[in-house]
């Protein structure tokens, strides 16, 4: 019997996931990384493809239960349309985002921002 996988697509390292997140995941499968790259915005549309193409063979390779992909925009957006096509299914966590602010003493303004893991919603 084949092992399950989830694949993470991103740069936030699965290690640094809440448990409800980590928990959420494994549902799929053995969760592994798979750092995001990084996109020269000098890149055109084939470039975009091309990039996409490999890191999908590289996913594809691992035959996935699913795959939570995020990053830049576009390229994610190639890899998601890549990977549907294929039949994989294809996450991205959804979050709740809390920020705070705070006035420092010299008047300069600093920002929190926290984002709680809710679940994975199906591109």
């Amino acid at each position: 019997m084949e092992e399950r996988r989830f694949i993470n697509c991103s740069n936030h390292p699965s290690a640094n996931w809440c448990r409800e997140q980590r928990e959420s995941a494994e549902i799929y499968g053995k969760i592994e990384d798979f750092p995001f790259p990084d996109v020269d915005p000098g890149w055109d549309s084939t470039q975009i493809r091309v990039c996409a193409e490999k890191i999908c063979r590289e996913i594809l390779e691992n035959k996935p239960n699913a795959v939570m992909c995020q990053g830049e925009f576009t390229l994610t957006y190639a890899i998601v349309e890549q990977l549907k096509r294929k039949n994989v299914k294809v996450l991205a966590a959804s979050s709740q985002r809390i920020a705070e602010e705070f006035i420092n003493e010299d008047g300069s303004i600093e920002k929190r921002t926290i984002f709680r893991f809710v679940k994975f919603r199906e591109y």
